[in-house]
């Protein structure tokens, strides 16, 4: 296969065979949002949401976490791939940032497009706005480092950008949306493909196979052995942080379709609301139970994304993640 594939070329090509990979399990058609029912509370982790998505929101549900960003601040963003409009927007995470004095943090991507080099990188951050409220650095400007990973069934290490190692703290603030490979992307993928160097993400993506880019789209594996693969990635970024690091997502804007398609399908859900936790797994998991308890109305149609995250078996990294011990998919709702 030609290297220079683009990576909408190469999705148009192949999701039929991902989805023929996956797993297909039958999905509930919603999950209750009372997850700790029957447990005790003490038992689950605490998911903080707010209906409110706006610049002081995003603030208060980063307090009320009650673990500040302390050191040299990374904050975990996508900058989207140019042509793409549904990535966070800097006028809604700016206050953010700047209350944590952070530095906003990317990697180059695995596939042929606007974001696969640094300098290109750096051109779109400037012009979707990232440089106007702080710095943006790409991790994976000089190399890549390598992470230990717990969960060695698919990878040996993880391979992230080298520039991880100057930060003291991470904010993973994500966009909650859908994804074409991985049915969707939360803190989960933030943590894992976002993190990863342009190596690293090849590494994840063919769950070991190879770390060169150029024979990502020749080596893909098995669908649950690319999601388990993420999972185990995002473990290794937690354990080399440790207890600084948080977790948000934003469940604004959301298409099935992932922040580095540079041609997403357009919105088909109203905007839910932000919500954050310590916990990237009950995190992701509430995520998920809110969109598949939505009743599809005209305006607010939650079929597409789901029956996206059933046909890629997408639930099953958040399952891989709790069996590893990144977290519990058991929380409790705490509406700030």
């Amino acid at each position: 296969m030609d290297k220079k594939m683009t990576r909408r070329t190469w999705m148009k090509s192949s999701i039929a065979a991902l989805a023929s990979m996956a797993v297909l399990k039958e999905m509930p058609a919603c999950a209750k949002i009372e997850a700790t029912q029957g447990m005790s509370v003490a038992k689950a982790s605490k998911v903080y949401m707010t209906k409110e998505i706006s610049p002081a929101s995003l603030v208060r549900i980063y307090e009320a976490l009650g673990r500040k960003a302390t050191g040299h601040v990374a904050v975990k963003i996508s900058t989207g791939e140019p042509g793409g409009h549904n990535f966070l927007q800097p006028a809604l995470i700016k206050d953010l940032v700047k209350e944590a004095n952070g530095t906003i943090v990317e990697c180059n991507t695995a596939y042929a497009g606007r974001r696969s080099t640094t300098e290109e990188h750096l051109k779109a951050a400037r012009e979707h706005g990232f440089f106007e409220i702080a710095n943006v650095d790409i991790m994976d400007a000089e190399g890549d480092m390598r992470l230990e990973v717990r969960d060695k069934k698919h990878l040996q290490y993880n391979l992230v950008g080298a520039h991880l190692k100057d930060y003291d703290f991470m904010i993973n603030l994500a966009h909650f949306k859908g994804h074409a490979m991985g049915g969707f992307g939360g803190v989960l993928k933030n943590q894992s493909i976002g993190v990863a160097s342009s190596h690293g993400k090849a590494y994840i993506h063919t769950a070991g196979k190879t770390s060169e880019p150029a024979e990502l789209w020749n080596n893909l594996p098995e669908q649950d052995a690319f999601l388990e693969s993420m999972a185990a990635a995002a473990q290794a970024v937690a354990d080399h942080f440790g207890d600084k690091i948080l977790y948000i997502n934003v469940m604004n804007n959301i298409s099935i379709d992932c922040d580095c398609d540079a041609h997403p399908h357009d919105p088909e859900l109203q905007d839910i609301g932000i919500l954050a936790s310590l916990d990237p797994v009950a995190l992701d998991n509430a995520c998920l139970d809110l969109i598949y308890a939505i009743q599809p109305t005209e305006g607010n149609n939650n079929q597409p994304l789901v029956e996206r995250i059933n046909q890629l078996h997408g639930r099953h990294t958040v399952d891989y993640a709790e069996q590893i011990g990144l977290g519990s998919k058991r929380y409790e709702i705490i509406t700030i």
